[in-house]
């Protein structure tokens, strides 16, 4: 199977960092990372800008951006209105979000996940008015920090309900980075059974040094996409315990995918540590340390000066 990296940078990169990204720097963020050859950007999100500041500006990040861009680039919904207001301003890649416990959903988007699961079939609605693509995007599908571990016969419930039907992906998110490896094997495989339709999407995060692993797990289960963030930025405000994404630099060199070369890997390495340095953000990219290696030249994956 291909496999192929969805950068999410621009929006779960963003969450926890105490300084905020201008909307330029976002914008020709977005250029870089596509002119490399990854295949997908989150470039932002549709909630509150009063509780997550940092994606404020992302539809004038949207208006910036060519129709051609935008089919690449994906933004975070949780609500019907959000798809309207992000179709409306040229977005037809729409992550519709919703978690799979309660209590988190609670506190990310404030409603319970039946009122998320019931809005569903309106969000399908409006994504197809623009002939859009949405995805079920599941939070918490391994554990929630309120309620410990989610059982699988709660992702099987979404997974079956038929008002969940009609996404064009399913994401499966390890949403604080507590998942092993058996855990995102069986998950991941659970959803290829049960939407056989539909790509998969593995997001996960480092919190507990298994990110990598992980990903490759859900790549062995059928993902065909999985998530990274530069530096390995990121987290949930809404998610204690959660820290930052796999990061992207990780993911590229491990996975493989077409586009990353020694050159691109190189240029990756180099825009994580531009931006984390911007935002004054430690880098956790765990290839920094072997990319960086002053005693490791003949490795084509060392930059070299």
């Amino acid at each position: 199977m291909t496999v192929q990296i969805r950068d999410v940078t621009l929006r779960d990169g963003l969450q926890l960092t105490g300084k905020p990204l201008p909307t330029e720097r976002k914008v020709r963020l977005v250029r870089e990372l596509l002119a490399l050859g990854v295949e997908h950007i989150e470039v932002g999100s549709m909630a509150r800008p009063d509780l997550v500041p940092a994606v404020a500006d992302t539809l004038d990040v949207v208006a910036q951006l060519t129709p051609e861009e935008l089919e690449r680039c994906w933004v975070w919904v949780a609500t019907p209105r959000h798809v309207e207001r992000a179709a409306a301003a040229g977005v037809t890649r729409f992550q519709y979000c919703f978690s799979a416990s309660d209590s988190h959903n609670r506190a990310n988007i404030g409603r319970d996940t039946e009122t998320s699961i019931a809005a569903m079939p309106a969000a399908l609605e409006a994504a197809g008015a623009v002939d859009g693509l949405l995805q079920l995007c599941i939070a918490t599908s391994f554990t929630c920090p309120f309620e410990g571990e989610v059982p699988i016969e709660r992702l099987r419930m979404i997974l079956d309900d038929e008002r969940t039907s009609g996404a064009s992906d399913v994401v499966i998110c390890d949403t604080l980075g507590q998942a092993h490896p058996a855990s995102v094997r069986e998950r991941v495989a659970l959803a290829a059974e049960r939407r056989p339709e539909a790509g998969l999407v593995f997001h996960g995060h480092d919190t507990w040094g298994a990110g990598v692993a992980n990903a490759l797990a859900a790549v062995e289960a059928g993902a065909g996409v999985v998530d990274g963030a530069l530096g390995g930025l990121g987290g949930c405000p809404f998610a204690p315990g959660a820290s930052g994404n796999t990061s992207t630099e990780d993911l590229a060199f491990t996975l493989r995918p077409s586009w990353a070369g020694t050159d691109a890997f190189a240029q990756l390495v180099r825009l994580g540590q531009e931006i984390t340095g911007s935002l004054d953000e430690p880098d956790r990219a765990r290839v920094l340390g072997g990319a960086l290696s002053e005693k490791a030249r003949a490795f084509p994956w060392t930059l070299q000066a």
